[in-house]
């Protein structure tokens, strides 16, 4: 059996997405982690070459267990910074444009990009001012199916379409929206147009104008354009005005038509849009077709817009099936540390609060264990192996963050530190029985270690809370709730579902460093 899956359905998977990070019931989260792809030992899931050759996500369970084991800190995504996206089309004088067209296909593709699908043509533009128009008319018929090269740019933001300049060039636009300044700053690409949320809902000034003008339940004015792709011969010669009914499965639909010497249809002028209309067909009797040749019939199109009328429904009308989700990770809270790296960032859909089922609602995360320590001797670095000598043999972690102003050492444990460090695998090796057992640092004198670096401290077993002030004259929020020197996650790491994962070569943070990380998802 033939069978597609429709633009549609990928434009409703998009709106579905939004509308479940809407829901106060979802929380969704991105996240970093993966502080050290590629030393001090290559475990499981890392690489030497990692910077230099990064290795593409796997998509399986194994691979998403142990992306969670390494995650490190998470900032909410809110309806604020999710947005549909189409791609970007800057308006550029001289350059031709195709018309909004309802029957682009694999038959009939669009005349300059020979697109087969209606969003891959290029039937809108965006101008210098951030405002975005979609192509009613670019000179285009039959005879000249590519249409004229535009010369006028838009930037009226008037309800009609209508003609950007005094050029000539023959271009008819529609005004849709425009990107507002705080969208521009959060959201702007050289690739892609954020489109405004709820747009069906909203009740901002000029969006609602838009959407209910373009709504022909109410303004009798759906169709907007009919094509004149056969002008026909031998019809009434030189009509100037003559006004016939557009007939289909809608209503009110008329069009002014001229011909000339030789009764061929030279203009056409939608006068009433009319409603309803999936289909439409002129009525051409009134021009006096009755003697007009087999072969010289003429061809006039009726463009259908999407839904009731253009501007109506915006996300069909542009195809947006892109979504963009935005996080920025700064030094506001201490869940993110300026001296932290990261290769890996992810999308993860409702977290559970450690030590409950109930799903994390706060607006971030730390996902590492912290230790607070006194005594140190010596700085470790990042990624580097920490050990403690424990309960039942050692403990062991990868560090994510030192802070020396605090005294906080934030880690995670993952596989990699208890495989088999030849083959990074199951492989049986001696002291399998002990040394692949995680085991969990703990509050006692025993000193946390890193061999590599030479540092040493001891846990201070003294300070529970999660707040400290070091110098005596400033509180430090330390982001995680501190029992006897030792901080748990905040969050269930086997917890929440991972729905976007991507590989990166190394970050590394410093104090002045915010990072704006924009992940675009497609439908």
């Amino acid at each position: 059996m033939a069978a597609i899956v429709t633009d549609q359905f990928r434009i409703l998977n998009a709106n579905n997405f939004v509308e479940t990070v809407e829901n106060s019931t979802n929380s969704y989260y991105v996240v970093v982690g993966l502080a050290n792809p590629t030393s001090p030992v290559v475990g499981f899931g890392r690489s030497d070459n990692w910077d230099n050759e990064t290795p593409n996500p796997i998509d399986n369970f194994n691979y998403s267990n142990h992306v969670g084991d390494t995650m490190s800190f998470g900032k909410k995504v809110t309806s604020d910074n999710v947005r549909r996206l189409i791609s970007r089309r800057n308006w550029t004088q001289g350059t031709k444009y195709e018309m909004y067209r309802h029957d682009y296909s694999l038959k009939n593709p669009s005349p300059i990009t020979g697109s087969s699908r209606l969003y891959d043509s290029s039937y809108y533009v965006m101008n210098q001012n951030f405002d975005v128009y979609i192509c009613i008319d670019n000179g285009s018929s039959g005879i000249n199916t590519t249409g004229n090269a535009s010369q006028d740019e838009p930037v009226f933001t008037d309800l009609e379409p209508s003609r950007a300049g005094e050029s000539g060039d023959g271009y008819i636009w529609k005004y849709l929206f425009t990107v507002p300044p705080s969208d521009i700053i959060k959201f702007d690409s050289t690739e892609y147009i954020s489109v405004p949320s709820n747009w069906p809902t909203s009740s901002e000034t000029q969006i609602q104008s838009v959407r209910e003008n373009g709504d022909s339940t109410i303004n009798n004015n759906q169709i907007k354009k009919v094509y004149i792709d056969k002008p026909g011969f031998g019809y009434s010669q030189n009509i100037v005005g003559r006004e016939v009914d557009i007939v289909g499965d809608g209503t009110g639909g008329k069009v002014i038509i001229d011909t000339d010497s030789n009764g061929k249809i030279i203009k056409t002028v939608v006068s009433s849009g009319g409603q309803g209309y999936t289909y439409g067909m002129v009525d051409l009797g009134p021009l006096g077709n009755s003697g007009v040749s087999v072969g010289n019939f003429a061809k006039l199109i009726p463009i259908i817009p999407p839904s009731r009328g253009h501007g109506f429904d915006l996300y069909k009308e542009l195809g947006t099936d892109k979504i963009l989700v935005y996080a920025r990770f700064d030094d506001s809270t201490k869940d993110f540390p300026t001296d932290t790296k990261f290769a890996q960032i992810s999308v993860i859909k409702n977290p559970t609060s450690i030590g409950s089922t109930s799903v994390f609602t706060a607006n971030d995360f730390s996902s590492v264990n912290a230790i607070k320590i006194v005594s140190p001797t010596g700085t470790p670095t990042i990624g580097e192996r920490i050990k403690q000598t424990v309960t039942g043999g050692t403990a062991e972690g990868y560090i994510v963050s030192y802070d020396t102003d605090t005294n906080v050492i934030k880690y995670y444990q993952d596989r990699s530190l208890f495989f088999n460090q030849t083959s990074s695998d199951q492989t049986d090796y001696v002291g399998i029985t002990t040394g692949s057992k995680v085991l969990e640092f703990e509050s006692s004198a025993e000193s946390i270690i890193a061999p590599t670096s030479g540092f040493s401290a001891t846990v201070d077993q003294n300070f529970t809370g999660i707040s400290t002030n070091p110098s005596g004259n400033k509180v430090i929020s330390l982001g995680v709730n501190f029992t006897n020197g030792l901080a748990s996650p905040e969050i269930n790491k086997k917890s929440g579902e991972i729905i976007y994962l991507d590989n990166r070569p190394l970050v590394t943070r410093n104090a002045r460093q915010k990072e704006d990380i924009k992940i675009i998802l497609e439908f």
